[in-house]
């Protein structure tokens, strides 16, 4: 189940945008163990190439502008002027040519190609319309760009404890473009489906609670349940009322909790309950309860 941090989505599998040596990163995933998607920001700098398919799709959302680019698809070309907000996305398997004609801070994204297969199931799509995806140049999407910019708000504080938000983000994008920005003519549908049974809330609980300290993936607790990552997510909130994302957090600061009672250091307690760092819990925390740590711990004393 534990896979090491430096495993999942790495720079080397993009297209090669990102290793141009005149773009500046600011920030990346590479070394936190995301798998369902590969995520950076960066300031990019005029440029104009050709670049080979790879098999995962990319999601480029701009964070200034407007700037002028222009893209290649086989015999066909279009430009567009990009503002801030504006979305450049490419279906996997595709070769493609783009002209950049400004400097332009950018998030780039990359999305699995496993991941379109595994919600395009859920669907009940075939696996050859998981790729029917449609280019595109300029367009607005507030959803598409609201997940983008949570993913950069990640990258900032570089959490590896992040993993399982990145894994249901990811198939939450998914399931979007496959109903947004698809070239099948159908309209796709989820069909509604009910909770987990006892058992297998229980399952999934027990597993988080006997791994808080891990940087847990979605497919690892869907595992403990029986049921693929996507199903999972969806069943667990109908279930529990909470994403388990967000379930496994709360868990967490239950833990933290009962451990400032026993008057541990803040910073093992941060480690233990599978913070990063005793500033994350801090974070977390505040959030979670309107209180610090610290402030909690006095306060239990008095």
């Amino acid at each position: 189940m534990n896979r090491g941090l430096a495993e999942g989505f790495s720079v080397s599998e993009t297209h090669g945008i990102l290793w141009r040596p005149a773009n500046e990163m600011r920030v990346a995933s590479d070394g936190l163990g995301w798998d369902s998607l590969y995520a950076s920001t960066q300031r990019e700098a005029p440029y104009e190439a050709q670049f080979e398919a790879v098999r995962d799709h990319l999601i480029i959302l701009h964070l200034d502008g407007p700037v002028a680019v222009s893209r290649a698809l086989g015999k066909s070309q279009s430009r567009r002027v990009i503002g801030p907000g504006g979305l450049f996305m490419l279906p996997g398997g595709m070769d493609f040519g783009v002209r950049l004609e400004g400097h332009l801070e950018s998030l780039h994204i990359y999305l699995r190609q496993g991941i379109i297969e595994e919600v395009a199931n859920d669907f009940g799509l075939r696996t050859s319309d998981a790729s029917d995806l449609v280019p595109r140049l300029g367009v607005r999407d507030p959803l598409v760009e609201q997940l983008g910019l949570n993913l950069r708000d990640l990258l900032k504080h570089k959490d590896p404890s992040s993993r399982m938000y990145v894994d249901y983000v990811a198939r939450l994008m998914a399931a979007h473009l496959l109903r947004r920005h698809s070239g099948n003519d159908s309209t796709y549908t989820v069909a509604p489906v009910g909770g987990l049974t006892r058992a297998q809330v229980e399952r999934a609980i027990d597993f988080m609670e006997g791994n808080l300290s891990e940087p847990l993936a979605l497919a690892d607790v869907a595992k403990a349940s029986g049921l693929s990552p996507s199903h999972f997510a969806r069943r667990f909130k109908s279930a529990t009322g909470a994403p388990p994302h967000q379930y496994l957090m709360s868990m967490r600061v239950e833990r933290a909790k009962r451990m400032l009672l026993e008057r541990e250091p803040i910073v093992e307690i941060a480690l233990s309950c599978g913070f990063t760092h005793q500033e994350h819990l801090t974070r977390i925390f505040r959030r979670l309860t309107g209180m610090t740590p610290a402030s909690f711990r006095r306060a239990s004393q008095s």
